[in-house]
């Protein structure tokens, strides 16, 4: 995501791993580094410059902890700062009022109306039986009215339109009457953006918030405009007074620039994140998460949030006894990889694992997955529970109504061998490591739920 200031910050860090103290050289050598990469990834200039300052003197204030290196005690002042920079804590939406309104704002091209369902999708998950009811107010961009309508087709929420307005403001108020009378919990209004600010803009936008008197005023920014995203987040919150921002399309190269400074400048936190195209791929913005995922250090709070939200802990804890027994099968491979997958693509997963950020953008083939599940979903049920051997004409039968070949199936055939070979092994493995002092290294059971297919 931020693969140039990431490589910078590692490259430095990994500099700094190697001196035995620290010195007032050394650290103002590692502060002037840290200054470059940010400004270089388009971090406001000001916010950098007060950012380097503060870590500067708490590097030579500190006291040195003699079990930690000095390296790795410059890490942690500068994640803590990062953390400190884009607000400590994750920040939720306020949720009050009968409806609750929501009104997204920004400039043209930054996400708005996406973000709108993407919004609605993501209320429906947190607070399930809750409506949520969009209103297509931004009549200045063609076709706008017809892209919050498909994306809200989506996941079944209703968008209120009137055909042939022109008058945003009507519509505003339209959509609050009909959500007022109809018992909708939240409506969330999508507004016109321009290519760049001007009155006529800034005037519509007063009038709808004085229309529908919203309760969240979210600015939708793109990642990758940088610097500029901020400047424009500023204006907006001069005019509406903003609550928070939806930062976007971080899934790209963005230069990190808009993610570090936005808070800081505006002094409104960052509420939410887009991380794709996908109508799912909103999560909240938590700092540390992304102080970590800035530092090369993985994301590991959202991904034991997504395991949290697709893997069911009852199944999980049945097929982690299997594997400690190594008595599961080829069906409970199946289930294992299905939850895994519920997760996202395998490549976005190896990114939010501590020290494998960079095998994410490895040329990853995630076919390999699709022909395992595509072999086993051809075997019969006797094959999958293991009371018949897959005898080669099994095996060809597999590899026929697989669409795959003969080469594929023994391959995942030895793979799953090796895997209940690797389980039966454990417990000695485990005792020995114990006996020579070393400490538990399963912490008492095997880490199932982060255990990845491939691992098997």
């Amino acid at each position: 995501m931020f693969g140039s200031l990431t490589d910078k910050f590692q490259q430095m860090f990994s500099g700094l791993m190697g001196k035995k103290t620290l010195t007032e050289d050394n650290i103002s050598d590692a502060a002037r580094q840290v200054r470059l990469a940010l400004l270089d990834a388009d971090v406001n200039y000001s916010v950098a410059s007060n950012f380097v300052k503060r870590v500067k003197e708490k590097a030579l204030g500190d006291a040195l902890i003699k079990s930690v290196s000095p390296g790795e005690q410059f890490i942690k002042l500068v994640h803590e700062e990062l953390v400190a920079l884009m607000g400590t804590e994750e920040s939720p939406l306020e949720i009050k009022g009968n409806p609750n309104v929501i009104l997204l704002c920004g400039l043209q091209g930054s996400g708005k109306t996406t973000h709108c369902a993407k919004l609605a999708a993501y209320l429906q998950k947190k607070y399930p039986g809750k409506r949520t009811l969009l209103a297509a107010c931004d009549l200045q961009r063609p076709a706008a009215v017809d892209q919050l309508k498909k994306l809200a087709s989506q996941i079944d929420v209703p968008v209120f339109f009137i055909e042939g307005e022109k008058n945003p403001v009507r519509v505003a108020k339209e959509a609050l009457l009909k959500a007022s009378k109809e018992g909708f919990d939240t409506l969330i209004v999508d507004t016109a953006g321009r290519l760049h600010i001007d009155e006529e803009l800034m005037e519509q936008l007063v009038k709808i918030k004085e229309a529908v008197d919203p309760h969240e005023i979210l600015f939708v920014a793109s990642a990758a405009t940088g610097q500029d995203a901020v400047k424009t987040a500023v204006e907006f919150d001069k005019h509406v007074q903003l609550s928070g921002t939806i930062l976007t399309m971080l899934d790209g190269s963005a230069r990190a620039g808009a993610a570090i400074s936005i808070r800081e400048v505006t002094n409104k936190p960052l509420k939410f994140e887009g991380i794709g195209e996908k109508i799912g791929d909103i999560q909240p913005f938590n700092p540390h998460s992304m102080a970590d995922r800035v530092l090369g250090m993985g994301d590991v709070i959202n991904l034991v949030r997504k395991a949290q939200e697709n893997i069911d802990e009852e199944e999980s804890k049945a097929l982690e006894k299997k594997i400690l027994k190594a008595a599961f099968t080829y069906d409970d491979y199946l289930k294992q990889m299905t939850m895994i997958k519920r997760m996202g693509s395998f490549k976005s997963l190896l990114k939010m694992i501590p020290g494998m950020s960079s095998m994410g953008d490895i040329d990853f083939d995630e076919e390999h997955f699709n022909q395992i599940e595509a072999i086993i979903h051809s075997m019969t049920m006797q094959e999958r529970t293991e009371k018949v051997e897959l005898v080669p004409s099994r095996r060809r039968r597999l590899a026929s109504g697989s669409g795959t070949s003969i080469d594929d199936v023994n391959r995942m055939v030895k793979g799953f061998k090796k895997l209940k070979q690797f389980c039966k092994e454990m417990p000695a493995l485990k005792n020995q490591m114990m006996k020579k002092g070393g400490k538990d290294p399963f912490g008492g059971k095997m880490p199932f739920g982060s255990k990845m297919p491939w691992d098997f």
